[in-house]
C-alpha cells in the first residue's frame, strides 16, 4: 500500500481541522479523538473530499477497543484503516482487508521487547512508533521488523521530521498546523518502503 508519497499524516482532533484538511494536498488523515456518533459523516466527508480516514480505534469515545469494535468500523464505517495499541484489533482489521496500523509506545527495553513479540502475531502493514523521536529506534524496529514505520508523538519541528524519515519513517504523523502547512504538496525525498 503506498501512501502516495505522503511524508507528512496530518492527525486531526477538531472538526475545523479536517475542515482545513479537505482543501489540502493530504490524501490519507488521521483522525484521533472522535465519538462514535461521528465517525460515518467524517468518513464520508472525508471520502467525498478523494481523502482516506484512518481512525485511530483507541480514541473513539462510545466504543470498546477490542474485536467487534473493529468488525463493527471495517464492515459499518469503512476507514481507509485502523490505528490501535491492542493486536485483536489489529487482527481482525486485517482481517477485514483495511490497513491495520499498530500503535506501540516504546517506554523502555522490556516495552520495545514486547512489542517484537506482538508484531510478529499481529503482521500489521504499518507500525506507529511513539515516541517518534528516537531515530536509532525507528531504525532498529524497521530492521528487526521488515515493517513500514510511521513516527509520532512530540514531533515538534522540521528537524524532528527530517531526522525520523533519515531514520527510515515511512510518514510522520502529526497534529502540528506548521508541519501540516509546511509539507502539504511535498513528496517523499528519502529512500524508504
Amino acid at each position: 500500500m503506498s501512501l502516495q508519497d505522503q511524508c507528512i499524516l496530518p492527525a486531526i482532533r477538531k472538526m475545523k481541522d479536517l475542515e482545513k484538511l479537505m482543501k489540502s494536498s493530504y490524501t490519507y488523515i488521521v483522525l484521533l479523538d472522535s465519538h462514535i456518533g461521528q465517525l460515518k459523516s467524517i468518513v464520508d466527508l472525508g471520502r467525498a473530499h478523494g481523502k482516506k480516514m484512518l481512525l485511530h480505534a483507541d480514541l473513539i469515545e462510545g466504543l470498546k477497543n477490542d474485536e467487534f469494535a473493529a468488525e463493527f468500523l471495517c464492515q459499518s464505517i469503512r476507514p481507509a484503516g485502523i490505528i490501535s495499541t491492542r493486536g485483536n484489533v489489529i487482527t481482525k482489521t486485517r482481517q477485514n482487508g483495511l490497513l491495520a496500523i499498530q500503535r506501540l509506545f516504546l517506554l523502555d527495553s522490556s516495552a520495545l521487547d514486547k512489542s517484537y513479540t506482538l508484531l510478529e502475531r499481529t503482521q500489521p502493514d504499518y507500525i506507529e512508533v511513539m515516541p517518534g523521536v528516537i531515530p536509532h529506534i525507528i531504525k532498529e524496529v524497521k530492521e528487526r521488523s521488515g515493517i513500514p514505520i510511521f513516527a509520532g508523538g512530540l514531533i515538534r519541528s522540521i528537524d524532528d521530521v527530517e531526522q525520523a524519515l533519515a531514520a527510515g519513517a515511512t510518514a510522520v504523523t502529526t497534529s502540528n498546523h506548521e508541519l501540516w502547512q509546511h509539507y502539504d504538496g511535498v513528496t517523499r525525498r528519502h529512500n524508504q518502503s
